[in-house]
Order: structure tokens, then C-alpha cells, then sequence
């Protein structure tokens, strides 16, 4: 699997507001505090700040102290969702128009099944981060590590 730019660097900013100015708390983190953290640029962190905001993960306040903090708790924020917010599924249905070859359109409209693969791992993917909240990131590698267990991700193509 490969996650895009936007994808790695929004959960990596997220997990910043997370552990520095989560939610309910007074502490705010400005967006050159998340820019160094992370080794981006400061437009780069606005830029992701900016999506993270307008999709609800965070709010910000305005001002010479403002920064942003966590909309909500994060155990309550699944990390599919933060993921969908960020970039497109793994496997849409559009996936296959770009591999047409010469035709106008697939040839294996009926009975494709590399498009089965795609679909049965974008479900097993969205069951493993589906049940893996942001909360789970902030301290405790190991028990993530635990939590998935891919070998008993069932999935319904």
C-alpha cells in the first residue's frame, strides 16, 4: 500500500495537535510549531491545517496566540475517516477506467479479478482502520501493532 503525501503528512500533523493541544484543553498549536515538528514548511502545514480544519478533525483560533487545537476527543476519531478526509479510497470504481488499454472502455466489465483484489483489500483495509481510533497513535505502538491482526481481517467482497 502507498499512502499519498497528503495522507502521510495530514495524519502526522494531526497527531501533533493530538498530543500538544488536544481537545477540551486551553493550549493551542500554531502552525509553525507543526511545520518544525514535522520537517514541513510552514505553507505545507497551513495547507494540511487548513483541510484538517474544514473536514472537523480541529478548529483554530485567529491571532498573534492562536493556533489549532482538536475538534473532538480522539478516541473518538477513526482513522478511516481521517484518511477519507484526506485522499481518495485505496479502490474506487473509477479505478479501472484508466487501465483501458486502446478501448473506449474495460474489457473485463463482467468478470475482472484483479478489480475483485483491489476491492477486497480496500475492505480489508477500511475494517483495520475502521477500528483503530487516533487515540491509539498518541502513545502506544505496541498495542496498535496488537490490535491489528491481519490474518484475522474478514472480509465480504
Amino acid at each position: 500500500m502507498k499512502l499519498t503525501a497528503q495522507e502521510e503528512y495530514g495524519l502526522r500533523c494531526l497527531l501533533q495537535v493530538a498530543r500538544q493541544a488536544p481537545a477540551g484543553s486551553d493550549k493551542v498549536l500554531s502552525i509553525r510549531d507543526v511545520a518544525d515538528a514535522e520537517g514541513l514548511s510552514v505553507d505545507s502545514a497551513a495547507k494540511i491545517l487548513r483541510v484538517l480544519r474544514q473536514v472537523g478533525f480541529v478548529t483554530s483560533e485567529r491571532g498573534a496566540a492562536g493556533g489549532y487545537r482538536l475538534a473532538r476527543d480522539a478516541a473518538t476519531v477513526p482513522l478511516a475517516e481521517v484518511l477519507h478526509a484526506l485522499d481518495a479510497p485505496l479502490y474506487d470504481a473509477s479505478f479501472c477506467e484508466g487501465f483501458v488499454g486502446q478501448q473506449p472502455q474495460c474489457v473485463h466489465q463482467t468478470s475482472c479479478a484483479v478489480r475483485v483484489l483491489w476491492r477486497t483489500l480496500e475492505g480489508a483495509l477500511e475494517q483495520a482502520l475502521s477500528g483503530l481510533m487516533l487515540a491509539d497513535l498518541l502513545f502506544d505502538v505496541p498495542a496498535v501493532e496488537r490490535r491489528i491482526d491481519v490474518h484475522r481481517v474478514a472480509v465480504k467482497a
